[in-house]
């Protein structure tokens, strides 16, 4: 089986995931903004006036099949909050990593995370079947490696020197990964822990 990928708006809990555009360049600037989300060294968030580059990379990544990006939408406020994607997608093998991912500061240890983890979980086991899904974040990214190991995937490893980050310094990422047969538990788990927050 080969997955195929196509834009797809995914909601529920509050939450909307609508697929990337440059209509979202302005709700993006804000998010990034709340927190100067940019000027954490290791992550990769757009400042401000980067936020259509930003924007233009990821639907570059779309057209070439390696990538799905999204707005986060937050319902009761109808704010852009953040943005995600799909990226590293090897449709050959099924395998799709979610990453790219950050929330306005404001929004950070709420129930958007979990709430999107599961919608793309969801998405990509369930309608997608996806014989893996992966996630990485930067080795000295310790909020993340901790709230991915919150969400109940397994740690793969470390890569050193495995790229660069923005400010041209090398970076070494963890890994991460959920297989199907692990999916209901972790969809359990995140299913109650929005449960426990509502």
């Amino acid at each position: 089986m080969t997955i195929t990928l196509a834009p797809v708006t995914l909601e529920g809990h509050g939450i909307r995931l609508k697929p990337l555009g440059h209509e979202h360049a302005a709700g993006l600037a804000e998010a990034t903004a709340d927190g100067k989300l940019w000027e954490l060294w290791f992550t990769v968030v757009p400042a401000p006036d980067t936020v259509d580059k930003y924007i233009g990379d990821a639907l570059a990544g779309q057209a070439a099949g390696t990538m799905l990006p999204w707005a986060v939408r937050e319902l009761t406020t109808n704010k852009i909050v953040g943005s995600t994607r799909y990226h590293d997608c090897v449709v050959a093998i099924d395998r799709v990593e979610i990453g790219y991912t950050w929330y306005a500061a404001s929004r950070q240890r709420s129930n958007v995370n979990t709430t999107c983890k599961l919608l793309l979980f969801t998405h990509g086991f369930e309608t997608l079947g996806c014989g893996v899904m992966g996630l990485r974040t930067d080795a000295f990214n310790f909020r993340s490696q901790n709230a991915i190991e919150r969400l109940g995937a397994k740690r793969d490893g470390t890569l050193r020197r495995y790229g660069a980050r923005g400010d041209g310094s090398v970076r070494d990422i963890v890994m991460y990964s959920i297989l199907p047969n692990e999916w209901p538990d972790v969809k359990r788990h995140l299913t109650a822990r929005l449960a426990r927050h509502a």
